[in-house]
């Protein structure tokens, strides 16, 4: 799958900008501030329906403008694909292909696979649970509509749930047959998450700890421990010992949504005891093992972008990623970076057409 051309339209600093890329190596330069990674996010947004970097769709619209129109040319199995999404302030975001608009966003993922290895990954050592959640259903919904459906009936059925917990506590009354109404459906759908999240993670660690070996030469040994309240029990008998809790905290307490990953160096958490080094390391096995597993499951190669990694990563690990382009297992990659020699030095080493954007 190749991204042929660009076209961005008051996306965020942009006015109206056209790429033609190289089917190969891409290398976006040029200071900070001058858009870079919000080229890599309108590459992203075509394939999620949504920004990497900022959620709120609105907020992407460029200041003083009232819409946005993001335009991508892929050529994938041999066919043309063009993607449209735009937004209207005050109005719905549509997503097109080939000039038919989606129902549903959700029957857009998966179709065009992508990986993006950024600084902002830190988050997935640095912050809460949710955001390690939101890393595993993004790849295991990339290649199973089932999964993605039935995790978005679970967390709407919790919305509703503890919007009845909170009608409780505010009308002091309760209805116990009112709650099980949702349990009963809660029950269900987390099975199916939690099987399929433990049999995904049961897949995805060998690939994850090959790929920390290849960048680390060996030297340490890493884990990552799938952690859920369904380990030791079952939803109902969870939801059952937990009403009491529930209504007093007015929100549901326990069930996958409380899911986690424990990721762990020489078995110590790396958060704490991983040096800087290590912990980039980490974050980039753990993507280069998302990718690999994206191209199993979707037998494509998927998009790679690296979003300032040379600020991040010395000079020989990114000529060490790159140089995977060499083992014609990626396909098409985009860099950004804000020194224009050092890219091209970089990927002068690799035997591919590139091109250089300067902005």
């Amino acid at each position: 799958m190749i991204l042929n051309s660009l076209s961005l339209i008051n996306y965020k600093n942009f006015d109206n900008k056209t790429f033609d890329f190289d089917s190969k190596i891409n290398c976006l330069v040029g200071q900070n501030g001058v858009g870079k990674t919000n080229i890599l996010d309108a590459i992203y947004h075509l394939s999620f329906g949504k920004s990497y970097f900022n959620p709120i769709a609105s907020q992407n619209i460029k200041h003083n403008s009232d819409f946005f129109v993001l335009n991508g040319l892929y050529e994938k199995l041999h066919k043309t694909e063009k993607i449209i999404i735009s937004l209207k302030k005050g109005q719905k975001k549509i997503i097109k292909r080939n000039g038919k608009a989606y129902e549903k966003f959700s029957d857009h993922i998966g179709f065009l696979p992508l990986v993006i290895i950024s600084p902002a990954d830190r988050n997935l050592i640095a912050e809460g649970s949710d955001i390690r959640r939101k890393f595993i259903d993004s790849v295991i919904s990339q290649s199973d509509k089932i999964y993605l459906t039935d995790l978005i009936k679970y967390q709407k059925l919790i919305s509703q749930r503890n919007a009845l917990l909170k009608y409780f506590a505010l009308n002091s009354t309760f209805n116990k047959d009112s709650l099980e109404v949702y349990d009963d459906q809660l029950i269900s759908l987390s099975n199916n998450i939690y099987k399929k999240r433990s049999d995904f993670l049961k897949v995805f660690i060998p690939i994850f700890k090959s790929r920390y070996e290849w960048i680390s030469n060996n030297n340490e040994t890493v884990s990552i421990a799938y952690k859920s309240q369904l380990c030791d029990s079952n939803l109902k008998e969870l939801l059952q010992r937990n009403i009491k809790k529930d209504r007093l905290l007015q929100y549901t307490s326990v069930g996958v949504h409380k899911d986690d990953l424990n990721f762990d160096i020489n078995g110590h958490t790396i958060k704490k005891y991983g040096s800087q080094g290590q912990q980039k390391s980490f974050l980039i096995a753990l993507k280069l093992a998302q990718f690999d597993f994206i191209k199993e499951q979707s037998c494509d190669d998927p998009i790679l972008l690296l979003d300032d990694i040379f600020d991040k990563l010395d000079d020989s690990r990114v000529s060490q990623i790159i140089s995977l382009v060499d083992e014609e297992s990626f396909g098409q990659l985009f860099i950004s970076d804000t020194h224009p020699e050092r890219t091209e030095a970089a990927v002068k080493r690799v035997h591919h057409s590139y091109k250089l954007f300067k902005l």
